[in-house]
């Protein structure tokens, strides 16, 4: 295959033996495969240049840029999931998230706003929420600690102003370029847009009062926080839109007892569930804490300090000066942010490691440690830290190396070759998620669920599917597949025996969802013995079981 001349293409006949057929192995960017994964390694390998340039800007040396990348590569394993699973949608989203961060600490750090900025700021926004549902979430973090910021004094009315309407703009091109998704619109991100936009237009309401600094933080915070959750319920009932209640019903069952069919799928994975107790082990190996720590504990002397000088004064009126580096003062409150959120769920690990990274290039910074640096070279601090740093480091990267392994699932090919050719180009299917995934991908053929959770429709489309995993009768939950017109229901005994810790058995979360039929023979058990009278097996093998759903 040649591209004006330049060969993007090369395929081979594989013979792989012990009965199997040969298959055909491409490579190079013409094929999809393959120019899907390969844009993904380029970009988040630009992203590493992005990192030495967002620590070098943030701490003032090139140093810092050194040690934020030599962070990361000695952290790799807990900072980054694309080597193993190059296609998630993090994957092209998170990239631009570190070059929004670096454009906003610009933009706080700058004396005179410009329309560059402020251009590139939306565009990055944009690339970042467009791959990923989840990015409003991270971009509410990032406004609520904006606008801690400004409360503060860090940062003034104009400047905040202009983030906000650009965040708004960013947010409104998303809801058209996603085809009107409503959940943008009725997210907790968009309800905090609106009312901190309110409170800036009230500021100088607030100020007539003619109360202490002290009180109107506390009014202004208040406003924020209730205001964000009224609007969001309000606009949720109001668009009738429950796409994101999972996510609030997640959070809730990681502080209180609650369980449902959605948290319990959620929460028995692994990388859903709380921290590790090793991570933070492993971040004091690689002094990865420790830096962080020290870099913490002097932002927050200098906060402890603005803010005593800002209430000891007990002014009533506009100070006529800003505090100063408010874009430390942003960061140090995004780590606690991501802290929160790395510590609940496992998975979000994965923005709180890179930004210890870029936070670790800090001990660099003359602001913070110009006290230290005035007795002792700054490189020789910095060296002899990356010199500790690299002993853990080292051999975290030689392990991540010594990672070499292929990818084989024959028991799925056969499943796809049998869909492929022993069944209707417009025959429905329904199974677990990753299965369907495939299944769309490879055969082509119409599925009723797949993994993407973020729709209240597909939930209610996959809590159906997954009843076959259930104690209901097969009558009932035949009734309810073939209501989605179902044809081919793909089984997996794995689905119904394994168990990831006590309660999370499929059956054990369709008794905390169904407990009339607690204690009764699981249905995939029954059907993985006989699938008769509503189902008829077309294909089994060691893993997949197809049923075919009997027309009545």
């Amino acid at each position: 295959m040649d591209l004006i001349g330049i060969q993007t293409k090369i395929c081979w006949t594989v013979t792989r033996g012990e009965g199997l057929s040969p298959i055909e192995s491409c490579e190079g960017l013409g094929d999809p495969a393959c120019f899907y994964v390969a844009v993904i390694f380029m970009l988040n390998g630009l992203m590493m240049a992005l990192f030495f340039i967002y620590g070098t800007y943030l701490s003032g040396s090139r140093l810092g840029g050194l040690v934020t990348v030599l962070c990361f590569f000695f952290n790799h394993g807990e900072c980054t999931r694309v080597m193993w699973t190059p296609p998630l949608r993090e994957s092209f989203s998170y990239p631009f998230l570190v070059l929004q961060m670096l454009l906003v600490t610009h933009i706080l750090r700058a004396t005179k706003l410009h329309r560059g900025s402020l251009i590139a700021l939306c565009i990055s926004n944009i690339f970042f929420m467009l791959p990923w549902q989840f990015a409003q979430f991270v971009l509410l973090t990032q406004i609520a600690s904006l606008f801690a910021v400004y409360v503060v004094g860090y940062i003034d009315t104009c400047k905040l102003r202009r983030i906000i309407y650009i965040h708004m703009i960013s947010l409104s091109l998303c809801f058209v370029f996603m085809f009107g998704n409503s959940m943008l619109l009725t997210s907790y991100y968009a309800s905090s847009l609106v009312i901190i936009w309110g409170l800036l237009a009230m500021k100088p309401h607030f100020l007539k009062l003619n109360l202490s600094e002290l009180s109107l933080w506390v009014i202004q915070g208040c406003f924020w926080l209730f205001g964000t959750v009224i609007l969001k319920y309000l606009t949720s009932k109001l668009f009738g839109i429950a796409d994101d209640a999972h996510i609030g019903n997640l959070l809730t069952s990681k502080f209180f007892s609650y369980k449902d069919f959605d948290t319990l799928l959620y929460t028995c994975a692994a990388e859903f569930d709380f921290m590790e107790k090793e991570t933070p082990v492993r971040y004091t190996k690689t002094l990865l804490l420790p830096a962080v720590l020290a870099v913490f504990a002097a932002i927050v002397r200098k906060i402890i300090s603005d803010i005593w000088s800002v209430i000891a004064k007990q002014q009533t009126h506009i100070r006529k000066h800003q505090l100063d580096h408010g874009e430390l003062v942003y960061h140090a409150l995004q780590l606690l942010a991501y802290t929160a959120l790395g510590v609940l769920i496992m998975r979000l690990k994965l923005f709180l490691t890179p930004h210890m990274c870029v936070m670790a290039s800090l001990i660099c910074s003359r602001q913070l440690f110009g006290w230290l640096f005035g007795k002792v070279r700054p490189v020789t601090v910095v060296f002899a830290v990356l010199a500790a740093m690299s002993i853990q480091g080292s051999a975290n990267l030689q392990t991540q190396w010594n990672i070499v392994g292929e990818f084989s699932n024959l028991p799925q090919e056969e499943l796809i070759e049998w869909i492929k050719y022993s069944t209707k180009p417009d025959a429905v299917f329904a199974g677990a998620m990753p299965t369907m995934a495939s299944v769309k991908l490879s055969a082509l053929r119409p599925v009723v669920n797949h993994p993407h959770y973020e729709d209240a429709g597909l939930r209610a489309r996959t809590k159906i599917v997954y009843s076959m995993y259930s104690r209901k009768a097969a009558e009932e939950v035949k009734r309810e597949l073939m209501k989605l017109k179902v044809n081919y229901y793909i089984l997996e005994e794995s689905w119904c025996i394994r168990r990831s810790k006590p309660g999370c058995s499929m059956p054990e979360i369709w008794d905390v969802e169904d407990p009339a039929n607690a204690g009764k023979t699981p249905l995939c058990n029954l059907l993985v013995k006989d699938s008769k009278p509503h189902f008829t097996t077309v294909f089994q093998n060691s893993v997949y079981k197809v049923l075919e759903v009997i027309k009545e």
